[in-house]
């Protein structure tokens, strides 16, 4: 009975892997972008003039779609706090985040696990929550329930960080 229950368990697992893998991802960020460079689990593409980077760790099972959008220190306390209340509510699975004194919208997630549209999905949460920083904050159409403020009537930021090349 106990066997009977784990194999219960973990089948649906197994049948519904993904084993998103460097090569996939290649070929989808290949099919999306408008151009692309970098090496399978190094890339940088862009999808109408906005940049978009992705990095992945097969050892740790990890990976990363990011975008700059603006250098952190040029940010106001109003932005910042906005995008913390995006996070909650529109920014959905991507999120903002500071590093390096560079404010990006980012998706994180594990790597085999992903699906082909779970990946297109992501790489459009990016680009969408990048345009939308600083006035609607959101990467898709949908917005997690909730009291929304602390975004309003904000104008975006201007400012762009340099990029290096991957």
């Amino acid at each position: 009975m106990k066997k009977l229950a784990f194999i219960l368990l973990v089948l649906p697992f197994c049948i519904f892997s993904q084993d998103m893998n460097n090569e996939k991802l290649n070929t989808i960020y290949t099919t999306v972008s408008d151009s692309i460079q970098g090496n399978p689990g190094a890339w940088q593409f862009f999808i109408k003039e906005i940049p978009l980077m992705s990095i992945t760790d097969t050892n740790h099972n990890r990976m990363r779609i990011m975008s700059p959008i603006a250098d952190s220190n040029s940010l106001t306390d109003d932005l910042i706090k906005a995008a913390l209340v995006a996070n909650f509510h529109t920014a959905l699975d991507v999120k903002y985040a500071v590093s390096d004194g560079v404010l990006w919208s980012i998706f994180i997630h594990p790597l085999k696990e992903l699906s082909e549209n779970q990946v297109k999905d992501a790489v459009s949460q990016v680009y969408y929550a990048h345009i939308n920083f600083g006035t609607t904050f959101a990467s898709t159409a949908l917005t997690f329930p909730g009291r929304i403020s602390g975004g309003d009537n904000i104008e975006k930021k201007k400012e762009k960080p340099k990029f290096k090349k991957l």
